[in-house]
């Protein structure tokens, strides 16, 4: 008799294992490594605005974007909230306050509909200390941030709101494969969620934009800003 073939996992597995594989930080467990990760994570929906780690929080587990995005934000005594970085599917957050066992930094915040995945703390340090291309992967994005923080105190500190917003829209560009072709920045955050990463007005941003868009050096799409002419953002950043 003809052995009667394993039953397919359920959909829902399959598009967990799916997300897992897609990132970066789990792409190279083995296959042991990832069904234990996949038995513990817990899978979170949120709506647009919806708090996903609250400032002073515990850390009590490591947190994956699987669809969606986030912007890790920071609020001033006077209640301004100033932007500190967005998060796009793949990244994970929350590692500091689990690794030093303290209380969350910032706040992150749901910009779209996002799912998330949650994995507990013990599975998580447990992933830190026995696989080293988790080990590898955090120490790269820990200096990796430790980069952006430094980037972000160089941006606050220009005094020129415009140019602010002009650095900000450089350190998001991002080459397209094609030498000599427009630079596209995907995914352009809202009006308002600009102005919170550069420290500055809703209308300043809206500004700004339209004189890109004036000069011909942008052309902005409903969710992306087509860079046509980054020599003259450069000129603009840099007030020359």
């Amino acid at each position: 008799m003809d052995p009667v073939p394993a039953a397919a996992p359920p959909a829902e597995e399959r598009q967990i294992q799916v997300h897992l594989r897609k990132i970066p930080l789990l792409a190279e467990l083995n296959d042991e490594e990832i069904i234990r990760v996949k038995q513990d994570i817990r899978i979170r929906q949120y709506n647009k605005r919806d708090i996903v780690l609250q400032k002073g929080g515990h850390g009590d587990g490591l947190m994956f974007l699987l669809s969606g995005q986030l912007q890790v934000i920071d609020v001033t005594e006077d209640g301004r909230a100033i932007g500190l970085r967005m998060l796009a599917p793949g990244d994970f957050f929350g590692e500091i306050a689990l690794i030093n066992n303290s209380t969350r930094s910032a706040s992150v915040v749901a910009m779209t509909d996002v799912l998330v995945g949650f994995l507990p703390a013990p599975t998580a340090m447990h992933l830190f200390a026995h696989s080293p291309s988790v080990a590898r992967h955090m120490l790269t994005h820990l200096a990796q941030k430790i980069q952006r923080d430094s980037e972000l105190r160089a941006l606050l500190s220009i005094n020129n709101t415009a140019k602010r917003i002009y650095t900000y829209l450089m350190q998001m560009q991002k080459q397209t494969q094609e030498p000599g072709a427009p630079i596209v920045v995907e995914n352009l955050p809202t009006h308002q969620d600009i102005a919170n990463m550069v420290n500055t007005s809703r209308e300043t941003v809206t500004r700004a934009l339209l004189t890109l868009t004036q000069l011909g050096i942008a052309q902005k799409d409903a969710h992306r800003l087509i860079i046509r002419d980054p020599e003259g953002l450069k000129k603009l950043a840099h007030g020359v």
